[in-house]
């Protein structure tokens, strides 16, 4: 079996499902970071994973329908903020989005961040993280944060009783993932 830095790469990201999302860095104790990423980019080019975003690739999933699909955003995400070891909430529309509260998807997608502000293209949709302060990110888990963004994208006086029914039926189990 050829030992190439390229199918060394390939055959760490083989052994995790499809759909992960890897760093370049990931790949650095096969050889020089320079090196990896022009591995990476070989790797890019004969269609055996797909970028995802500037140093972030994946081995794309099949749909018998679409091809190879992309890692979901929300995936890719959260893989940026593990990789900086930051805390993250999501905002205004996508927030209201996620809880149901809209059908309306937004064109970019903007996260509440402690860690270091920045604009990053996943795909076509551009995703933002705002530096915030603490205050703004504690919340007792995840669904209290999504509430917190979406009840502020609403504003107190436009929230309805039909945004209210969401949050009070929403499952309990979900406040501790």
């Amino acid at each position: 079996m050829d030992n190439s830095l390229e199918n060394k790469i390939l055959r760490r990201m083989k052994q995790n499902k499809r759909g992960k999302v890897f760093f370049a860095k990931d790949f650095v104790a096969f050889g020089h970071y320079k090196a990896c990423g022009k591995a990476l980019e070989r790797l890019v080019n004969r269609k055996k994973i797909m970028r995802v975003s500037r140093g972030i690739y994946s081995i794309p999933q099949t749909s018998k329908f679409l091809g190879k699909v992309a890692p979901p955003i929300d995936n890719v995400i959260h893989a940026i903020a593990k990789r900086d070891n930051a805390k993250i909430v999501p905002t205004g529309l996508f927030a209201e989005n996620m809880l149901g509260f809209s059908t309306q998807v937004p064109m970019k997608v903007v996260y509440l961040t402690d860690g270091s502000p920045k604009k990053l293209m996943i795909g076509k949709v551009p995703v933002i993280f705002k530096k915030t302060s603490a205050k703004n990110l504690a919340s007792k888990g995840k669904l209290s944060a999504l509430v917190i963004q979406a009840l502020k994208s609403i504003r107190k006086n436009h929230v309805t009783d039909y945004e209210i029914g969401k949050i009070l039926n929403w499952p309990t189990q979900s406040e501790t993932d």
